[in-house]
């Protein structure tokens, strides 16, 4: 989907070159799409610039836009506590969003969370695809169903394809990276935010602890 002409893209405001901490910085000054203007702060990633697997989310929410950081509101604390019984450390992963402003709506005080569209999502990935190019984990992990599509085309369906080990999509079908992401597999698993509103917590949290295993043991080279 193309942007449209109030969403140029975020290629501008990439730096060809230059570590993690440099992208962050660069991230600051991006006015790729219009999501900036209302956000507090961009979010960019944060974790282990090394790590073995990357984690995608679909955008900052209220307290992370407030802190900085992806993943410290309530969904970032229950996806913790399902990495830490999957066996898999926080501080090991690079956690990051295919959108790096917070989208909302205001409703008197509050601000409530607004799905960005393909168009944000587009604008948005040549953030998503320095961070892979920087970090170049082995395991991409997709949380949810906007990250599916910005990882591995707008067809990938996270109820279809969930916590089943994937090649990594060629780079022609991903329009990605400008390299590749060498022996990289995808795996995909619902949003924490989605078991937060699940009718039944208990098992969809289950679930996402067992997408995760999946991706432990792919890690450990245990066998899933």
């Amino acid at each position: 989907m193309a942007t449209r002409p109030d969403r140029p893209g975020a290629r501008a405001w990439v730096p060809a070159d230059g570590d993690l901490a440099a992208l962050a910085v660069a991230a600051e000054g991006c006015r790729g799409c219009e999501l900036y203007a209302p956000a507090t702060q961009v979010v960019f990633g944060a974790g282990d610039p090394g790590a073995r697997c990357l984690m995608v989310g679909e955008q900052p929410g209220d307290r992370e836009d407030v802190e900085g950081e992806p993943f410290v509101g309530p969904a970032g604390r229950l996806l913790d506590s399902a990495m830490a019984e999957a066996g898999l450390a926080r501080d090991s992963v690079w956690l990051t969003n295919a959108v790096k402003h917070f989208r909302f709506t205001e409703r008197g005080k509050r601000r409530l969370h607004r799905s960005p569209d393909a168009g944000h999502v587009t604008a948005c990935r040549p953030w998503l695809a320095a961070e892979l190019e920087r970090v170049r984990p082995e395991l991409i992990v997709a949380l949810g169903a906007v990250a599916g599509r910005a990882l591995a085309g707008p067809s990938f369906r996270v109820t279809k394809e969930r916590g089943v080990l994937l090649p990594w999509p060629d780079r022609a079908a991903r329009g990605l990276v400008a390299g590749d992401v060498p022996a990289a597999q995808l795996l995909a698993t619902v949003h924490p935010s989605a078991v937060l509103r699940s009718d039944d917590r208990e098992t969809a949290y289950a679930a996402l602890v067992a997408d995760l295993r999946v991706a432990a043991d792919a890690l450990s080279g245990e066998p899933t």
